[in-house]
């Protein structure tokens, strides 16, 4: 691979410089539109969305079309690069998080704010500013692309990419690529960027707890007759043990990185409350990239303002299993599903639903393609990437390591620690939106140079 000068990297830092007021106002525009793929949102927003990224696409020279296979829409751009050179695909998805309790946001949700330095609003990062690196990176090249790009944007990343296999099964010829950038991911902290080199898999349920019929009067039979939401709290509780630690026997869970990682900064990163412990054992990054761990995430219950003396005679929740990398989902699934069952309390009826499954991701990071990313994230951040894992998930990876085995898989992203994805005022370090920027920029030359 040859280098490229000092010149040309400094020619396209400052035309990404001088292309971000534009940038920042497509993003705005684009995170007006709240394209909430939920089924119970107005999906029309969805199609606004899809609408929208495909004209900023047109306007960059793509040629592009919308897909759908039976789901929300997605947009497939492209636009071939000199003869011979390799081909590149832009992942990013233009769907997002339902915005939760407007009480809990400091600005407007769909209205991006600036607050020092940083923009909020839902959708500002994840991921409508994946797009936009992509956006900003073509238009830093112009008509000069140096590769062939495919951009894919995807409409239903946020509700389970339900459709993603088929639109890989009927559209996977226009999308194969010698290196995929997958725009959804974070960086390490502000100032350090990180290529997302393991992920972790994803089990969903739902447990159902009966102990009654019908509801009956608390205080007639309470003391000798179980209720529904009672069984289904001491369930929930033998999921982890005394540590924390998920209790579920037989899954998976080995060490992460040694990476500099302490008590402080997940105080820092995550607002945990004066007085609360860390759960788990381990390192903080084994807990959190390569261990199990289990999520109550949702409980079907009367509220305090509408509760009756009653025993309820049905407790139901969602839980939220997220499994090392190398675990079968199914296998943990089973696991889990086991477990429960045999632990119902009091002889009442336990059952558990699959409401979702998705496989971690592992990637050997090593190669021409890591190193000119690599070397691309250091000219833009003039420093190191650090390889990181997620504890989240995001299940299409996997989808597309399958799907073209020969890619190099790069995962990257906007967002930092503070950046509060899925919750209440998420938002986008304006800084570090520019250095992303930079250095998508800078990595289509590189890769060019292969």
């Amino acid at each position: 691979m040859s280098q490229p000068d000092a010149e040309t990297t400094a020619r396209l830092t400052s035309r990404v410089r001088d292309l971000m007021p534009g940038v920042r106002e497509d993003l705005e525009a684009l995170t007006r539109i709240p394209s909430v793929s939920l089924d119970s949102f107005d999906q029309q927003h969805v199609e606004d969305s899809a609408l929208a990224v495909a004209d900023l696409l047109r306007a960059e020279g793509l040629e592009v079309r919308l897909v759908r296979e039976g789901g929300r829409p997605a947009v497939i751009g492209h636009k071939d690069g000199p003869e011979g050179a390799p081909t590149v695909l832009l992942y990013a998805h233009h769907d997002v998080q339902p915005p939760g309790d407007p009480a809990d946001w400091d600005t407007e949700i769909f209205e991006p704010t600036q607050v020092g330095e940083r923009l909020y609003g839902r959708g500002v990062a994840d991921d409508k500013a994946g797009v936009m690196a992509h956006v900003a990176a073509l238009r830093a090249h112009g008509s000069h692309l140096p590769v062939g790009v495919t951009v894919f944007v995807e409409g239903e990343e946020e509700v389970g990419s339900e459709s993603l296999p088929r639109i890989l099964e009927q559209h996977g010829e226009e999308l194969r690529a010698d290196a995929i950038v997958l725009a959804d991911s974070h960086n390490w902290k502000i100032g350090v960027p990180a290529l997302t080199t393991t992920l972790r898999g994803l089990v969903r349920v739902v447990v159902e707890v009966r102990a009654l019929d019908h509801g009956v009067h608390s205080g007639m039979y309470g003391g000798a007759v179980p209720d529904g939401l009672t069984a289904l709290c001491r369930l929930l509780a033998t999921c982890h043990d005394e540590n924390g630690d998920v209790a579920v026997p037989g899954l998976i869970s080995t060490e992460a990185a040694d990476l500099d990682y302490s008590e402080d900064d997940l105080r820092a990163d995550t607002g945990l409350s004066e007085g609360v412990q860390p759960i788990g054992t381990g390192s903080f990054l084994s807990r959190l990239w390569t261990k199990p761990s289990l999520t109550v995430i949702g409980i079907d219950a009367p509220s305090v303002a509408t509760a009756a003396n009653l025993l309820t005679p049905v407790g139901r929740a969602k839980l939220s299993m997220r499994i090392n990398a190398q675990e079968d989902p199914r296998t943990a699934y089973e696991a889990l599903k086991k477990h429960l069952e045999d632990h119902a309390p009091w002889g009442c009826q336990v059952s558990v639903t699959l409401d979702d499954l998705g496989a971690g991701f592992a990637a050997d990071a090593q190669g021409p393609v890591y190193d000119a990313a690599r070397a691309a994230f250091h000219d833009a951040w003039g420093t190191d990437a650090v390889d990181i894992g997620v504890g989240g998930s995001i299940p299409f990876i996997a989808a597309f390591a399958e799907k073209f085995p020969d890619a190099a898989i790069l995962v990257t992203g906007v967002e930092d620690p503070d950046t509060r994805a899925h919750a209440a005022n998420e938002s986008l370090h304006l800084g570090e939106f520019e250095k992303v920027c930079v250095a998508e920029a800078l990595l289509l030359d590189r890769l060019g140079r292969l």
